[in-house]
């Protein structure tokens, strides 16, 4: 199955009208891709809101043990977490009224289907987990959520924003 990712247009109007950006699962340590990506995008001048329990602050910022405890506006819900933990994660956004979902590239493990341009392979839907997850990310397609899977945000932004 391949979920079809919005197009370059309609990604460059989410970074445009994006500032806060909630990343689930973003690692404290500096080696990891979350946050190598989560630092990048904080340096391009978006407000990272690091969510993940039993830590207290990452890239000096407050962590929140989950989505629902964020104080502040979440404009856009970059997943570091895995795919078993996708459908739990768009339920919590699409009860917060999220507007967009990222699925960072790696999450959801892959099946056959295109790896270049707008299509995404999502797991077979067989599979348990897979089912899942597509379903959940074909709910918050069909509630208005913006949904990006299996790219990188970092390497979007630089790719459509720094041209």
């Amino acid at each position: 199955m391949t979920f079809q990712n919005p197009p370059d247009a309609e990604i460059e109007a989410l970074f445009s009208r994006v500032r806060n950006i909630a990343v689930v699962g973003l690692s404290p340590k500096p080696d990891r891709p979350s946050y190598v990506v989560a630092r990048a995008m904080q340096r391009f001048g978006y407000r990272i809101i690091p969510v993940r329990p039993a830590t207290a602050e990452v890239l000096g910022e407050k962590c929140y043990p989950d989505l629902a405890g964020v104080t502040e506006r979440i404009d856009l819900v970059d997943v570091f977490r895995a795919a078993e933990h996708l459908p739990a994660l768009v339920d919590a956004c699409l009860a917060l009224k999220l507007p967009a979902i990222w699925i960072q590239e790696g999450i959801v493990p892959p099946s056959s289907g295109e790896r270049e341009g707008q299509g995404s392979p999502l797991p077979q839907a067989g599979g348990a987990v897979g089912a899942r997850a597509v379903a959940a990310l074909e709910r918050a397609r069909a509630a208005g959520m913006t949904v990006v899977v299996d790219r990188c945000l970092y390497k979007d932004y630089v790719r459509l924003m720094s041209a």
